[in-house]
């Protein structure tokens, strides 16, 4: 059973910089922006891909975060999720731990992605998307856990093209560390090198990710009961570090005990050794990188650096609505077939999941 979150100051070394608890949004250091788990218990579908009418009763349709009977429809009216909505100025990052998004972008690209997939979108000068949580089972739930995390980008990559970018979980480069009693930790790196893993995915050509000095690293860590693992320091002097541990009962981290969940901020210029204590897996999400370093003004789905950037921004997203929205609805979803794929802006056939050669 996990400990609840707590804001009592840790006993432990200075290899812990600062401590915050695990809220609704999570805390995030330059360059992130925003980090929100998702963790909804949806049921069985109704047939079309949606919640049945009798669950959705007393719920505020259209602005639904009050995770009743242990799930949020967000801003769904009959499908879960989000509907098309702007952004500029930033990216977004989705790890799908379980569940299954249909994504539909103003750019005409769509997948189908979960269980493990990443996708990766620059916003940059405006893009619409709508994020929806199709829900294909009708005999079973259909239960969804996610990370959408928001990376910033610098003044000088503000205004650049839209890019869309899918990381299939079949080859997201993986690290599987066996101690010396026998217990297994696996480190999935979605971005930044680790040293026995292999060359992590490329990131958006234009993503502050892009250039390995600025030292940008996400990664999903789980220990078995038991398990130690030396994380190594980051390889850049000024890259912050965050540690959120957020699964387990137990977690050890440079010879001292956590007291609960919580984003813990780390020394990045240190090695520290993680050792599950308890009798469940741990798990842990770390996010790194460089700062930007940059003034962020924001308003809602646009990150600028000025507040003047922000009125261009919902000024020209008014005029243009960034390139329109090619869809029939403002919430599309992609069939009742649970299968991946990724549509590309201008492809004529479908990515799908496959094996790095």
């Amino acid at each position: 059973m996990a400990h609840p979150c707590t804001t009592k100051e840790p006993t432990v070394s200075n290899a812990i910089l600062n401590k915050q608890p695990l809220g609704r949004l999570w805390p995030t250091l330059d360059p992130f922006l925003f980090c929100a788990h998702h963790l909804d218990a949806y049921p069985a579908s109704n047939g079309e891909l949606g919640v049945q009418a009798v669950e959705l009763e007393e719920r505020e349709i259209g602005s639904d975060f009050g995770n009743k009977d242990g799930f949020n429809m967000y801003h769904g009216e009959v499908v879960p999720g989000f509907p098309g909505h702007p952004h500029r100025g930033f990216e977004t990052v989705t790890l799908v731990r379980e569940g299954l998004i249909d994504h539909s972008d103003s750019l005409g690209a769509a997948a189908r992605f979960g269980n493990g997939d990443v996708q990766w979108l620059t916003a940059g000068k405006g893009i619409m998307h709508s994020e929806m949580f199709p829900l294909v089972h009708t005999d079973k739930p259909n239960p969804l856990e996610l990370f959408q995390i928001w990376l910033n980008l610098p003044a000088a990559s503000k205004m650049v093209e839209p890019h869309f970018t899918m990381f299939w979980n079949e080859r997201i480069p993986r690290l599987e560390h066996m101690d010396e009693g026998g217990k297994r930790t696996e480190i999935a790196v979605i971005a930044g090198a680790l040293e026995g893993a292999q060359q992590p995915l490329s990131p958006p050509p234009e993503s502050w990710a892009a250039d390995p000095a600025h030292d940008v690293a996400i990664w999903t860590i789980t220990l078995a009961p038991g398990a130690r693992w030396t994380m190594p320091a980051a390889h850049h002097a000024k890259a912050r570090r965050m540690l959120y541990w957020f699964v387990g009962s137990g977690l050890q981290l440079a010879g001292d005990a956590l007291d609960g969940h919580a984003a813990y901020e780390l020394d990045g210029s240190r090695a520290v050794e993680l050792v599950n204590t308890g009798s469940e897996v741990v798990e842990c999400l770390l996010m790194q990188g460089v700062p930007i370093a940059e003034r962020v003004a924001q308003y809602g789905p646009f990150v600028m650096n000025s507040e003047q950037e922000i009125m261009q921004a919902m000024q020209d997203f008014r005029r243009t609505q960034f390139g329109g929205w090619p869809w029939k609805e403002n919430d599309p979803v992609h069939g009742a077939e649970p299968r991946r794929f990724a549509r590309h802006p201008g492809a004529t056939q479908d990515e799908v999941p496959g094996v790095a050669a």
